[in-house]
């Protein structure tokens, strides 16, 4: 209810979709009450068929929004990639459970943010957001069809099963004008701006809508120039690249870093994404009442990544992200340090920050477990002051 909530308050007024467990439940409610707020819910054939749907509701002038789980999600990588290329506003919402493949279907899992984040082919940037609590689901598919309008691009929101089907009360959220997108310009455009007439600092762009009289242009998920001709010429492919990039290093340059649960130094710090925000504060607050020295940290933003990161890292002796997806046992058989594979939050931040940071991960298809999390909170602690 919050996602379809978040949908009609943001001022979208089209959602294709297929169904796919568990994300169905947002699709059925607003099929019973979008309508109320002049929304469409279309029922494609099949998940490729809904996100090209979306995406051409988005390039005529209105961003649209596609709600899938994790399947569906890899079916939409390639139109996710014409949105990225082709630089239409779109969000899309999936939400995960467990997998791979039919997995557990009614189960919770966090096991797509690589996927979202390099799933399409090539070098494919896109916003990539995930909520830790049902309010969070509301607001922040406001939040996402902003972003992709104001970036020119598709937005990924993920939530999970935790989220979807669990029951949470919030303030009753009072609509905003300013959460509306603006009305389409139907004015004439300026011949002597081109589609794609890349900012070189922030490589943003205006948007020629159709029907905008001298707006014409032809789109293509091929390399182009700014004037949206193709080209193969190595320079042409380069700039885009690089304009495509900037947006998101532009969009991080807005943001803030996360606030520490906790003090901002110590033994231990957790890090944790989605719906997991919950259990490991709980968990945090029990070891700090014992006199434990850990604190926890919440990120919403995957990419960009907030900044700051590494300076809070450097705070502590050491760093674990916890997650809901697959990890070896560092004690496993066969794995060593280098065979081993660890958790997504973790192979994002290691890369993103040089830092070692271990992971404690399960993939039991529950909602993590506090208690769990307290006793691993110990053992870490118990071994790093040995």
């Amino acid at each position: 209810q919050a996602l379809g909530l978040g949908v009609m308050a943001s001022g979208i007024e089209m959602v294709s979709m297929y169904p796919i467990t568990p994300a169905t439940s947002a699709s059925h409610f607003l099929a019973d009450v979008f309508h109320e707020a002049g929304g469409v819910v279309h029922q494609a054939e099949d998940e490729i068929a809904a996100i090209n749907f979306a995406l051409g509701a988005s390039f005529a002038g209105k961003t649209a929004c596609t709600i899938t789980s994790g399947p569906g999600l890899a079916l939409k990588m390639e139109s996710i990639g014409l949105a990225v290329m082709a630089e239409i506003p779109l969000v899309i919402i999936s939400v995960q459970r467990g997998g791979p493949a039919t997995g557990l279907p009614t189960k919770v899992e966090q096991g797509d943010l690589l996927s979202a984040l390099f799933g399409a082919p090539g070098d494919a940037p896109k916003v990539v957001l995930a909520a830790a609590t049902i309010e969070e689901c509301f607001h922040f598919v406001i939040l996402s069809r902003s972003l992709a309008e104001t970036f020119r691009t598709p937005v990924i929101l993920l939530t999970d099963a935790n989220l979807a089907t669990g029951v949470q009360s919030y303030p009753r959220p009072h609509p905003q004008s300013d959460w509306l997108s603006s009305p389409i310009d139907t004015s004439a455009w300026d011949p002597n701006v081109t589609p794609y007439d890349w900012d070189e600092e922030t490589g943003l762009s205006p948007r020629p809508i159709p029907g905008q009289r001298d707006g014409e242009y032809v789109l293509t998920g091929l390399a182009h120039t700014p004037h949206s001709k193709v080209a193969y010429d190595p320079m042409s492919n380069q700039r885009g690249c690089e304009m495509r990039s900037r947006k998101l290093a532009a969009l991080q340059g807005s943001l803030k870093p996360p606030q520490v649960h906790g003090d901002p130094q110590g033994e231990l710090l957790l890090v944790g994404w989605g719906s997991t925000q919950g259990a490991i504060e709980e968990a945090v607050d029990r070891a700090r009442a014992e006199g434990v020295t850990v604190s926890s940290l919440h990120i919403r933003f995957l990419s960009p990544l907030e900044p700051g990161l590494a300076a809070i890292f450097h705070g502590f002796r050491q760093v674990m992200t916890i997650e809901i997806n697959y990890s070896d046992a560092p004690d496993a058989p066969l794995i060593t340090p280098t065979k081993r594979r660890i958790g997504q939050l973790a192979w994002l931040l290691r890369a993103h920050t040089l830092i070692d940071i271990d992971c404690w991960t399960r993939v039991h298809g529950q909602p993590l477990q506090p208690g769990d999390i307290y006793r691993e909170i110990k053992r870490v602690t118990s071994i790093t002051r040995d």
